[in-house]
């Protein structure tokens, strides 16, 4: 079987696995997971690479959430196999996509990872920087991983902030050029956030929009 092919075949194993559970996976959604892999086919046209590699990353990279609520890629890797075993793919293809997957991770990506870790990195990164997430998908990511607002910023700000400062909130020229401007509106944004949550009277307004009173 042809990459393209088994890539087909993992698209078709996954969508029902996603529609299942579709009412817990609100921000990591398969809305989510055909963003990442259609943003991983364009940042890497005109690389020489295995794109479909990368694509097939795109599409189990977060089979984790699947798993366990809030939780982190590792805990993924046994339904990433399953499902990559089951479309086909070999041995050697399973493990490189797991690399991929693993050196991608906000949390803890460097300098120093692959260039499709880097692409990989770059189409997930651009989704948590769109200028419509704040206002459509941070809510649903509060509700998927049962996390408070305050907890939410401090995540953004304390994984973020410093990527950005190594210059490698983006990897790629192509996103650096396209989106960067998203990114630090964004960051800013979260960091705005996290400086009113010490307010007082904004502390005492949220608790209030919670009760209901």
């Amino acid at each position: 079987m042809i990459q393209s092919e088994k890539m087909i075949v993992l698209e078709q194993l996954l969508k029902p696995l996603y529609d299942q559970n579709k009412e817990k996976l609100l921000f990591h959604g398969w809305h989510h997971i055909i963003f990442v892999k259609n943003k991983t086919r364009l940042i890497a046209q005109g690389m020489n690479i295995d794109s479909l590699i990368i694509e097939s990353a795109a599409l189990v990279h977060d089979l984790n959430y699947i798993v366990r609520p809030n939780s982190e890629p590792g805990e993924g890797k046994s339904l990433r196999e399953e499902h990559l075993s089951r479309a086909g793919y070999d041995d050697q293809e399973i493990s490189r996509i797991e690399e991929i997957v693993r050196e991608s991770h906000t949390a803890t990506r460097s300098e120093n990872i692959s260039v499709e870790a880097k692409i990989l990195s770059d189409a997930d990164t651009l989704f948590k920087s769109l200028p419509i997430t704040p206002i459509i998908f941070a809510n649903k990511y509060i509700t998927e991983n049962n996390v408070d607002i305050a907890k939410l910023a401090k995540k953004v700000v304390d994984e973020q902030i410093p990527l950005l400062q190594k210059d490698i909130y983006f990897y790629t020229d192509f996103a650096k050029k396209n989106y960067l401007k998203w990114a630090k509106t964004n960051l800013e944004l979260w960091q705005n956030v996290l400086e009113c949550l010490e307010d007082k009277d904004i502390q005492q307004t949220l608790e209030l929009a919670k009760s209901g009173i």
